[in-house]
């Protein structure tokens, strides 16, 4: 099979990598916080720089957490784009970063020799472990046809919305979506609880009616059972950090994202409270504490 440098082992990157491995590829793994890679075992080689984990490789995915962190990934001379790699190397961006970033990073990978795949990916950790994710592409269709092999063990969905820049501007709007349900739930429960109604029969009642959509599934429960510090699927911080890159994709387009700045200062006050790294639904928590 094929030599793979992947950059960024977190809970999701975490479930790509092995599926990878397990595929059959030769995966070599850089993380920040170099324990995280080595937990991973013997089946894959741990690098101490995005370059070492890059050098020879035929493709080389990043999932980490923003742009600042993409760059570190990518850019500068232990960047993975400084590399020595296989003619036609593919640069496969599975981050969840800003559109302009996006856009960037496939400019300058396409000038660095690269075959850039703007691919973030839609899914939770353990459909990532299955190779059950849906990937949100954007690139040119001669080179996701030749990434098929890499891209193939990790998911079971592909949507290819055009050119690099647009699988991102799928994933904001999205994820912008998903924090304006997060946030209207939280104040929905608020209205439920100041007016004297069980949380526990309102989350009954609301899991099975018309506004159950995915994330309000996911997080009312938790919200009503103040259960945030344990088992974090998305984390507050991640949230807001999505919200406003969707917010700022928003207004370059000419548009005046309403909801979508309301769910970013929803969000915004899990940072301010100190509670960014709990998972999303603590936003509830957050919105009474600011009201009170």
């Amino acid at each position: 099979m094929a030599k793979v440098g992947f950059l960024g082992i977190g809970k999701m990157g975490r479930g790509i990598a092995l599926r990878l491995a397990n595929a059959g590829h030769e995966v070599t793994v850089w993380n920040r916080t170099r324990a995280r890679a080595e937990a991973l075992g013997g089946a894959v080689r741990v690098a101490d720089t995005p370059l070492e984990a890059a050098n020879g490789a035929e493709a080389i995915f990043a999932i980490v957490a923003d742009d600042q962190a993409a760059e570190a990934a990518w850019y500068g001379a232990d960047g993975a784009l400084s590399a020595n790699v296989a003619p036609s190397c593919f640069a496969i961006e599975c981050s969840t970063i800003s559109h302009d970033h996006a856009l960037g990073f496939a400019k300058k990978a396409r000038n660095a020799g690269f075959r850039p795949i703007d691919c973030p990916v839609m899914g939770l950790p353990d459909q990532a472990a299955a190779g059950e994710l849906m990937l949100l592409v954007g690139a040119q269709p001669d080179d996701l046809d030749a990434a098929a092999p890499f891209l193939n063990p990790i998911s079971n969905a592909m949507v290819h919305f055009g050119g690099p820049g647009t699988g991102t501007a799928y994933k904001l709007m999205i994820n912008m979506m998903g924090a304006v349900q997060v946030a209207a739930a939280a104040e929905g429960l608020q209205i439920a609880e100041r007016a004297g109604l069980d949380l526990t029969q309102v989350a009954e009642t609301l899991l099975a009616g018309q506004s159950a959509s995915p994330q309000v599934i996911r997080n009312v429960p938790r919200m009503v059972a103040n259960d945030h510090g344990e088992n974090i699927i998305f984390s507050g911080a991640l949230r807001a950090k999505d919200a406003r890159y969707g917010v700022a994709l928003a207004k370059s387009l000419g548009l005046a994202p309403a909801f979508g700045e309301a769910a970013e200062a929803a969000f915004k006050l899990l940072d301010e409270q100190g509670t960014g790294g709990l998972n999303e639904s603590q936003v509830f928590e957050a919105m009474k504490a600011a009201k009170t």
